[in-house]
């Protein structure tokens, strides 16, 4: 984080460059610094043995344990026909269970001397199976020797912390440890970015102290200090940031929008046949109150699935055509934005319908624009965004493009914001004559923490209240390895909806023609090893509509879509649903975002256990959006006790979306908390966990505020200055690779 000269220096000029190059490729790596910040993820105590009971499969491990007994055997094989061929086997045990190690050919040797019953060691290696016993083949090792001069050296022997680092099959844990313990020195230069005031009030040890103590901790106390201050480093670096962001945010000019008192908006609120949910009212209040003001407006809006998100952001996009400027609205794919085109023209009607025989006084008008737009229709589209005749555009990320120009650009609404980088966001910003107002919109419910760091720059409002109407929603697991007559009743419930004039989705983690597909080339899957069900090919979209339409669905009209699809195929297979002349849709999860049609009230996911949490929590969105009640069946082959079961029975278990997003980032790393989560803000955070840490992360945001309104360009803190730079290096990196 910190670089300063003797934190910047190359590691091949101080590890040597075999060494150096292992550690570029596959830690990403580079200088002093970098490696200094690469903490260890656990400590192991000398005397305190790993248990060699509950070793993982195919991991790589570190184990510290006992020699019980070494065998060396010959044996004949094609390179050594005369029976030449040698494998010694060795035997380790920890008190708790036992491990074999083997060895062959010319690799015998040396553990053959070394190895011998009662050693001490530390192993390294990916554990295996062999016979049905769990095995190390040619583990790298590190005898431990006691010092013999002294029974107290032994004892203090046996009570170090010895750090083990993340660590890849090129390079053992002890080997980063050695290499770590040679750079260590430099520790000592290392510039604190923390204020003093801060450091002091809050009792945080300093930097170089900190990283001493992180890698060469005497007791479990030096770690803890190491910990709390290395996770205040990265909370209180990321919030400037942020904070620095917000700041220069608020200096941009822009135009303020105000609805007139008779306008558009209250033409349009005077046709809405229901009243807003107080929720919706309170979030527009704010919104309005945002676009007032002479700064522009940068608003997250979290909402549950179903919560009336679109309404909110029309009523500001009609704001903003009334006091004379346009809005856009950004949707993430092409079936979503022709599907908010749809809904926004119906609950528009006659006040849509702008420069139009029949169109309404104050009526504007609503253009589409999509990359497979013909060019006849885009080149009109393009002339009613230049001129103003369109108040309103709605489109995907064909609208950034450089040939799209605006009369006034007022407002931006993107939505599903995690699908959309902070760059795109500016290059549409550029689109006004100053900056545009900017609301972000996600169904995805998002943790207050993780707000406060990956959408750090934004302000937050929440809409929780489902508005009147929206039926409930029933969700089960459907165990179909240890039940198949579950399966079997699940498609005679999606037969009675049929039968009651309702439709279904039956949701696929594949398409399907990824097989057969020429440009790729035929790839047969790849065969599972053996006894694992679990990682047969995920089930596709053409292959089980197939089975569906011969099968248990026969006589009902099953149709499919996809993202490889034409654009005109996909709106036409929507079209089809929402008119009700399809009764089940197998699709894949492009139906995950926005797609309404309130007649669906069933939903089967099949292989649920492979989508993500809050992505389940999305899927089930569609369902119950009408005055029947939902229902949605969660497909999974997964055993009873595994962790995949209890992912989909806690979201079989509970509606609220906050909780579910809980869930997920505890069970995911935090580093894909939401897809692409913007830029690398997220990947600089080591020992920061977003959930626990809740509140170092709300104070250090309070914290980095204070700073950057007192200082806006650090020029007092130039060690915070040095590692913020360290940390946007790495942020625009990041940028340049998801490029």
């Amino acid at each position: 984080m910190d670089l300063v000269p003797a934190l910047q220096e190359p590691l091949k000029k101080v590890l040597g460059p075999a060494t150096a190059k292992v550690m570029a490729e596959h830690l990403g790596l580079h200088t002093v610094g970098d490696l200094l910040h690469h903490y260890p993820r656990r400590y192991e105590e000398r005397g305190q043995l790993t248990h060699l009971a509950d070793l993982p499969m195919d991991e790589h491990v570190t184990v510290v344990a006992q020699v019980a007994d070494a065998r060396l055997h010959t044996f004949a094989s094609s390179k050594a026909p005369r029976g030449k061929g040698q494998r010694l086997e060795v035997t380790i045990t920890d008190g708790s269970g036992r491990l074999q190690l083997v060895f062959f050919g010319n690799g015998v040797h040396k553990p053959h001397k070394e190895l011998l019953p009662g050693t001490r060691a530390m192993f390294a290696g990916k554990v295996s199976v062999f016979n049905r016993r769990l095995q190390l083949a040619h583990p790298a090792y590190e005898l431990l020797r006691g010092d013999t001069e002294g029974e107290e050296t032994v004892e203090s022997w046996a009570g170090a912390l010895i750090p083990l680092y993340p660590a890849t099959a090129k390079l053992e844990s002890w080997k980063l440890a050695k290499a770590i313990q040679t750079v260590l020195p430099s520790a000592q230069e290392a510039v604190d970015p923390l204020p003093e005031s801060l450091r002091e009030g809050r009792g945080l040890v300093s930097l170089p102290e900190a990283l001493l103590k992180i890698h060469r901790p005497h007791t479990k106390a030096d770690i803890e200090d190491a910990r709390a201050r290395l996770k205040w480093d990265e909370a209180f670096v990321l919030q400037i940031a942020l904070a620095r962001r917000r700041h220069a945010e608020t200096q941009l000019p822009a135009v303020p929008r105000k609805p007139g008192p008779d306008g558009l908006l209250t033409a349009f609120d005077d046709r809405l046949p229901f009243t807003l949910t107080d929720g919706q009212q309170k979030v527009s209040r704010e919104i309005f109150d945002d676009l007032a003001t002479d700064h522009p407006m940068h608003r997250l809006l979290q909402g549950e699935v179903g919560s009336g998100k679109t309404l909110v952001a029309l009523r500001a996009m009609l704001a903003v055509v009334d006091s004379g400027g346009q809005a856009v609205m950004l949707a993430p794919t092409e079936v979503l934005a022709q599907q908010h085109h749809r809904s926004v023209v119906e609950m528009m009607g006659e006040l849509a319908e702008g420069g139009m025989l029949g169109g309404a006084e104050h009526a504007t008008k609503v253009v589409l624009l999509t990359g497979s737009m013909g060019a006849a229709a885009r080149r009109h589209a393009l002339l009613d965004l230049a001129t103003g005749e369109a108040g309103i555009v709605i489109g995907t990320h064909a609208l950034i493009e450089d040939k799209v120009q605006f009369h006034d650009l007022g407002l931006v609404v993107v939505d599903e914001q995690h699908r959309f980088g902070v760059e795109q966001r500016d290059a549409l910003r550029g689109k006004g004559k100053q900056p545009p107002h900017l609301l972000v919109m996600t169904a995805t419910p998002i943790p207050r923490t993780v707000a406060m760091t990956v959408f750090g720059d934004l302000e937050t409002s929440v809409l929780d209240q489902l508005p009147a109407g929206r039926s409930p929603i029933a969700s089960h697991v459907v165990p179909a390895a240890d039940k198949p007559h579950f399966l079997a009743r699940a498609w005679e419930r999606v037969r009675e909806e049929v039968s009651n004039g309702h439709q279904a989705y039956v949701v696929c983690p594949r398409i399907g023609d990824e097989d057969d597909d020429p440009k790729k080339g035929t790839k047969q899957p790849k065969q599972p090893p053996e006894g694992d069900a679990d990682k047969r090919p995920p089930l596709a979209v053409l292959d089980v509509a197939e089975q569906l339409a011969k099968g248990p669905l026969q006589g009902l009209k099953v149709e499919v879509l996809h993202g490889r699809m034409q654009p005109d195929d996909k709106d036409a297979v929507m079209r089809r649903f929402a008119a009700g002349e399809t009764d089940v849709l197998v699709a894949t999860t492009v139906i995950e975002v926005g797609v309404n049609v309130p007649n669906a009230t069933a939903m089967v996911i099949m292989d649920a256990d492979r989508f993500g949490v809050s992505q389940l929590h999305q899927l089930r969105g569609r369902v119950g959006r009408g005055s029947a009640p939902g229902l949605c069946l969660l497909v999974s082959e997964m055993p009873e006790a595994s962790a995949a079961r209890q992912r989909l029975n806690a979201v079989a278990s509970t509606r609220d979306g906050f909780e579910l997003s809980r869930i997920d980032l505890e069970q995911r790393r935090e580093g894909d908390v939401l897809g692409q989560a913007q830029s690398g803000a997220r990947t600089s955070l080591r020992v920061l966990a977003v959930i626990e840490d809740e509140e170092i992360i709300a104070e250090a945001r309070q914290e980095a505020a204070a700073v950057v309104a007192a200082d806006p360009e650090l020029t007092g803190l130039p060690g915070l200055r040095t590692a913020l730079e360290a940390l946007l290096d790495e942020e625009r990196e990041q940028y340049l690779e998801k490029g």
